[in-house]
């Protein structure tokens, strides 16, 4: 008599670039008497890549209520299966809403466990020079907009970057004290000793003194994507800046060239799920740094835009965005080899524009 076992495993890993891979492996053995033949076991892998997709309407509104079939996902030009679309977040504003949409669902706290509300990082890069001054001023002068639609169970951190990074404020939930920290201390003061805090902490893995051996940008923000790596669920990275990478010209024309550094940064932010939203406050409709800032945006999720025409407009859209996100659990087309992957995110049918990062690492 043969009798037949069935074997369920179950395997969760987390790939370079923040893409989260499940393995669900089914395996069949035949269990035999010694004298029969070599057992035959038979494998199936399948590998579904996790997505962080914030997405807004055509006035820059989150969209809520969103399905799978709302979404069109492509990996290396091939389609993929969108099993589930889940949104993570808070709730746009009700007067801005049509009020027949409702949120898909409710993720806060289920992909997360233990951990509610949202997760952002402030990083003002600051400059004292003539035509970088007076935006960043403004900006940080009605930069309590941007917390407006936070609500207790957010949790804030604060970083300045000049001749090195600093350290302002761990996760907190002090909405008060991250606005006089934005608005009346980080331009022209320093910042109090920091002590790691007992749950959520940016910390407890970015210290003021790693901060003082940091001396460009590029690694300000893989230390950053570093010490958010570890913490739970999808982060958002509110870059106020001007700026970064080396200028260089050719044919009498002037650029910015992106160096090993910054390929670092982003890898660690993609690792780290950090979504970078890029307000640029040099006052100039084109300058040479900005290619960082939009190269950061774009490969994780985020997005650019010029600050110095209209300040408040500029935070409204960072705002908008950072309401929430939708997690895609997609399934990868099937043979697809190991190492980096192309991967585009649109709407099928609804008129809106999808922010995800353009690539991942399995």
């Amino acid at each position: 008599m043969v009798r037949s076992r069935r074997r369920r495993v179950v395997r969760i890993g987390y790939s370079r670039a923040t893409a989260v891979c499940f393995l669900l492996s089914v395996s069949f053995t035949p269990v035999a008497p010694a004298a029969a033949q070599p057992q035959h076991v038979e494998r199936v892998d399948v590998a579904r890549v996790l997505v962080d997709a914030r997405v807004v309407d055509n006035r820059g509104r989150p969209l809520l209520g969103l399905e799978p079939d709302d979404f069109v996902v492509r990996i290396d030009g091939k389609p993929a299966r969108v099993e589930s679309a889940l949104w993570a977040g808070g709730a746009a504003p009700s007067d801005e809403l049509d009020p027949s949409v409702t949120p898909s669902a409710a993720t806060t706290g289920l992909l997360e466990v233990g951990v509610r509300g949202r997760l952002i990082v402030f990083v003002v890069q600051k400059s004292l020079q003539g035509h970088r001054l007076p935006g960043l001023m403004s900006l940080l002068h009605e930069s309590g907009s941007l917390l407006e639609r936070l609500t207790p169970e957010d949790r804030i951190a604060v970083l300045s970057f000049d001749s090195h990074l600093k350290v302002w404020l761990d996760f907190t939930g002090d909405i008060d004290r991250v606005r006089t920290v934005l608005a009346d201390e980080l331009l022209f003061r320093q910042p109090p000793p920091i002590f790691p805090g007992r749950r959520l902490s940016l910390v407890a893995r970015l210290s003021q003194d790693l901060g003082r051996q940091t001396y460009s940008i590029e690694d300000a923000l893989r230390l950053i994507g570093n010490a958010l790596e570890p913490l739970p669920g999808a982060k958002s990275v509110v870059l106020i800046g001007h700026g970064f990478g080396q200028v260089v010209a050719a044919l009498n024309r002037f650029g910015a060239r992106l160096d090993r550094r910054y390929a670092e940064a982003r890898a660690s932010l993609q690792d780290a799920r950090a979504a970078v939203f890029s307000l640029d406050v040099t006052n100039a409709e084109y300058h040479t740094l900005a290619h960082g800032l939009q190269s950061a945006s774009i490969e994780t999720g985020g997005f650019y835009v010029r600050a110095y025409l209209s300040p408040p407009r500029a935070i409204e859209r960072v705002t908008n965005a950072l309401v929430g996100h939708y997690v895609l659990f997609v399934e990868a087309p099937p043979g697809s080899p190991h190492g980096t992957h192309k991967i585009e995110v649109e709407l099928a049918q609804t008129k809106g524009t999808v922010y995800a990062r353009r690539d991942y690492v399995d």
